[in-house]
């Protein structure tokens, strides 16, 4: 699963001209989780490895919130990770190619014969997102089901119940449709269910004692719930884990996330040749990795984001570095936090940003009323409906969890979590969204 509203993939793309060192300033990156707690700007865990030992670990905020009772988060909180479930998926899915129990080449018509194209889409096509079905999470009526269980024949009904986005092969397109569909073929070929396989061929073989097929949120498991600040932390619902799946159903921590992706690069959990074939980029995106930029260096890995969870894990080959971050609750985008890390960690220059509040702008309930309605725009095929909540404007695209705006200035708002600042024009019914330099204008519909 994935957080987003017009990009999905995080890119830490900043120059980086230092080498690799043996120490970094702790006490600075310290600094950088310190103001991110008491400026409530994150709450979450980061684990920095390399060479398999763990060179920092620290938690912040809080796993559970309520009136009565506040959990503070430590290394042993576990989080929902989203799409980073999807590597693991792909490394299964690598295990059983190299046991011969299945092929990359062969198409899916033996195993779900009603997806559209099935005699057509192969399991490369799944694995690298080129198979053209259409992304489920995508659609408005995801949002009135997210939260109630679904069987597997419930799920694929859905995603055989739309049109193809393209023909197999033809370009790639990020689908959680793919890696449903690839999670409930492990159990096809295995005979056991995905969490068993798990445990058998990842979780158990390299120590993973937190890592595994996530169900209804358990504190008393160190589970952590999720949340969105809304001048408060709020919690967020919850997708019931039978929907995602292969996709984005497992949760775990940092320290297993970190452990995991060393593993599988030091083929203890597939052979050098398999991993070769999964870094292979085909238009950005090998077999559950992305390929990260950070300057000069190179690293493997993938981003996740489910409910009001976001998460990232990448490995640096020629640092032997992994690093994992999981968070709970997002104001500071979490692309700004793993540079500040990122910085940090290599002694680049980095200055801790300080938070500065803006002079308050308040608003009251009535002046939100003319921002409201249902905008589309020509140049994306998304809608975002424009609501609120007492004196604070929500925003929800579709397909997606809604967010709060704050208001910064007349007619202009801001969600400083995914870096979008929509500027609205009453008198012309439009917005202006602006996101990772795009300018897109929205039109109320009538």
């Amino acid at each position: 699963m994935k957080a987003k509203l017009i990009a999905a993939v995080l890119l830490l793309t900043i120059s980086s001209g230092t080498v690799f060192s043996q120490s970094f300033n702790k006490a600075k990156l310290d600094s950088l989780l310190d103001i991110l707690a008491t400026k409530d700007k994150a709450m979450g865990s980061l684990t920095i490895s390399q060479n398999g030992t763990v060179l920092y670990s620290r938690a912040i905020g809080y796993s559970f919130i309520s009136p009565a009772e506040k959990i503070p988060s430590t290394d042993k909180t576990k989080y929902r990770i989203g799409s980073i479930s999807k590597l693991f998926t792909a490394t299964m899915i690598l295990q059983l190619v190299e046991e011969r129990k299945l092929s990359l080449t062969e198409t899916v018509d033996k195993y779900f014969p009603t997806l559209p194209n099935a005699n057509k889409i192969t399991i490369d096509n799944l694995l690298h997102h080129r198979s053209g079905l259409h992304n489920f999470t995508n659609d408005p009526s995801y949002q009135t089901y997210m939260t109630q269980p679904k069987t597997h024949d419930e799920m694929l009904a859905i995603i055989s119940g739309t049109k193809v986005d393209f023909e197999p092969n033809e370009k790639f397109a990020y689908s959680n449709s793919n890696y449903v569909v690839l999670g409930y073929l492990i159990e096809k070929i295995s005979g056991q269910s995905y969490a068993t396989f798990l445990a058998n061929r990842i979780t158990s073989k390299i120590g993973l004692s937190s890592t595994f097929v996530g169900a209804k949120t358990d504190v008393k498991n160190n589970e952590s719930f999720s949340y969105r600040f809304m001048n408060d932390w709020v919690q967020a619902p919850e997708t019931d884990m039978s929907i995602p799946g292969g996709a984005g159903a497992l949760v775990s921590t940092p320290g297993d996330l970190t452990k995991f992706i060393e593993a599988l690069f030091a083929s203890k959990l597939v052979s050098s040749a398999s991993l070769n074939q999964m870094k292979t980029m085909i238009d950005g995106y090998g077999m559950g990795l992305f390929q990260i930029p950070f300057g000069t260096k190179k690293a493997f890995g993938h981003n996740g984001g489910i409910d009001g969870f976001q998460s990232n894990l990448a490995y640096f080959p020629d640092d032997a570095l992994a690093i994992a971050y999981c968070t709970n609750g997002v104001v500071y985008p979490m692309n700004d936090v793993l540079i500040g890390v990122l910085r940090i960690y290599f002694n680049d220059p980095y200055s801790i940003p300080t938070f500065k509040s803006l002079p308050p702008f308040d608003v009251k309930t009535e002046d939100l009323d003319k921002y409201l309605g249902i905008y589309s725009s020509e140049k994306i095929p998304m809608k975002i409906t424009i609501t609120k909540n007492g004196a604070t404007l929500i925003a929800q695209a579709t397909g997606q969890s809604s967010f709060p705006l704050e208001a910064t200035e007349k007619d202009k708002f801001r969600f400083e979590a995914a870096g979008i600042n929509m500027e609205f024009n009453p008198d012309k019914n439009e917005f202006t969204l602006k996101q990772g330099g795009q300018n897109i204008v929205f039109s109320k519909e009538k």
